[in-house]
This record gives structure tokens, C-alpha cells and sequence, in this order.
């Protein structure tokens, strides 16, 4: 997988980013369950690559949460994102699959993009690449670390719980 390619050459450089890691080599998942997640069900919004953006987020049923994930840029749909944190095998993994404004997928039909469980300290959730952090009931944020145009960078989510 891409994905995965792409955190080994950036270990293998001995380049991180400051809020996400990675797992060492031959570093196994900690054992994790849904409890420690269970606060990101809900409603969220915030901004970051230049629009508005939103997660809708279930509370913990059959070993999943699962989200959904929207970019709004100029009242446009940029992207969408269908995902879940899954607890498998002991331990959490977070998937997720791109679709552009118009519901194309990005992966390949049978392709997610995996994010394994590091650690958990705290409020804060280090899956490979991405951590989320509580900051408390109403706050949270995301630091995810992209691709884009051939140069990885680190984005921050910043969120507010909405109020329904």
C-alpha cells in the first residue's frame, strides 16, 4: 500500500513530523479497546486545508465507531471520507477510504488507507501518521500527516463539538 510505503521511507530518513509517529520496526500494536475512543462519537466541525471541515462519528457497537468525514471549500464539496476505528486482534485500527465531491473513490475498490494503533498517553491517540487528541469535552484535534504534491507535511484538524 502507498500509504504504508510512504511512513517506511520516512523512518527509514529519520523524518517525523511533531504531533504524529510511527511504529518502530517490528514494533506490535498495544493493546487497546473502543472504551478509550468512545468520547469522538458525536457531531464536529472546524477548519483546515482552507474550507470547513466536519465529522460525524457512532459510539462504539460491533468492535467498531465508524465516521464520516466532509471538506467544504466555497460551498463545494471538496472531499468526503467513510471510515471506522476498528478493535481487532486486541488492539484498534483506524481505516478509511477517499471519495471525491462526486463519490469517486481514491483507493482501489478493495484498498483502505490503515492507520495501527501506536500508543495511547492520556487524551491523546498516536495511530501511524494520524493522532487525536482530546482536548476536552468540546475540543479536539487531529494531526494527520499528508501527501501532497510530492512533500509531506503534517495538517491540524481543530475541532468543536456542534451543539445539537
Amino acid at each position: 500500500m502507498k500509504t504504508n510505503l510512504f511512513f517506511a521511507l520516512l523512518m527509514t530518513l529519520g523524518l517525523s513530523a511533531q504531533n504524529t509517529v510511527q511504529l518502530e520496526k517490528n514494533q506490535q500494536p498495544p493493546k487497546a479497546s473502543l472504551s478509550e475512543v468512545e468520547w469522538l462519537a458525536g457531531h464536529w466541525k472546524g477548519e483546515a486545508f482552507g474550507g470547513i471541515t466536519e465529522e460525524i462519528w457512532s459510539p462504539p457497537q460491533g468492535n467498531s465507531m465508524m465516521f464520516v468525514f466532509r471538506l467544504m471549500n466555497d460551498g463545494e464539496v471538496t472531499f468526503y471520507e467513510i471510515g471506522h476505528i476498528l478493535e481487532r486482534d486486541e488492539t484498534l485500527i483506524l481505516q478509511l477510504k477517499h471519495f471525491n465531491g462526486d463519490l469517486k473513490g481514491w483507493e482501489e475498490k478493495d484498498e483502505t488507507v490503515d492507520f495501527k494503533l501506536v500508543k495511547i498517553e492520556g487524551e491523546k491517540v498516536f495511530f501511524e501518521g494520524m493522532t487525536i487528541e482530546k482536548i476536552n469535552k468540546n475540543h479536539a484535534n487531529f494531526h494527520v500527516l499528508v501527501s501532497e504534491s510530492g512533500k509531506e507535511r503534517e495538517v491540524a484538524f481543530r475541532y468543536e463539538r456542534v451543539k445539537t
